[in-house]
């Protein structure tokens, strides 16, 4: 199973659920960038405590899923993981937090066709934004590459404003200015 075939297949089981979720990580800087190989996928899912059994069956057949992680994921660090028995990649979801870049990345998810999939995916300025967000915490040259390939494939595309806002916000603001200006460049895969 390739990462293309994992995608398609947790889109389907979520547009299953009717669970809300958005696809986020490295698959979604892949939307809208430069494209390199990932060996996970991320989702934020919304996901009720009365949803918890509808998403273990959803997985159980063709993933090791533990429903007693799922409950746990309500606590931080608010994720679980669905490991892909085929293949043995990795299927990370983060619980939706309270937070307000959280939320309001969540709420202006867009609706894409991946791979002939519906699909619920964060916009571009958000993966821009999360992938600084998530250098902060983690540096990472994966996360600045994967923000300079969004850059460099959407930049007259962007919502500016908003990016600057929330940069000051999540305390990324000299980082997007280094994107912005060109001195941060995507790795070419």
């Amino acid at each position: 199973m390739t990462e293309r075939d994992l995608l398609v297949d947790c889109l389907r089981r979520l547009n299953r659920t009717q669970v809300a979720y958005m696809l986020t990580g490295s698959m979604a800087s892949n939307y809208w960038g430069v494209p390199r190989t990932t060996h996970d996928l991320d989702f934020v899912v919304q996901l009720p405590p009365t949803s918890i059994a509808t998403v273990v069956a959803a997985f159980r057949d063709d993933f090791h899923v533990d429903e007693a992680a799922i409950r746990e994921a309500y606590r931080p660090p608010h994720q679980f993981n669905a490991l892909d028995n085929r293949s043995a990649l990795k299927v990370d979801f983060w619980m939706l937090r309270p937070d307000p870049f959280e939320r309001e990345m969540f709420a202006r998810r867009v609706s894409a066709t991946l791979f002939g999939e519906p699909a619920h995916i964060a916009t571009v300025e958000d993966v821009v934004l999360h992938k600084l967000y998530w250098n902060k915490i983690t540096p990472s040259e994966r996360q600045l590459g994967d923000a300079a390939g969004v850059i460099a494939v959407q930049r007259v595309k962007l919502d500016l404003a908003y990016l600057h806002h929330w940069a000051d916000q999540l305390q990324v603001a000299a980082a997007l200015d280094d994107l912005l200006a060109g001195r941060i460049r995507p790795k070419h895969t």
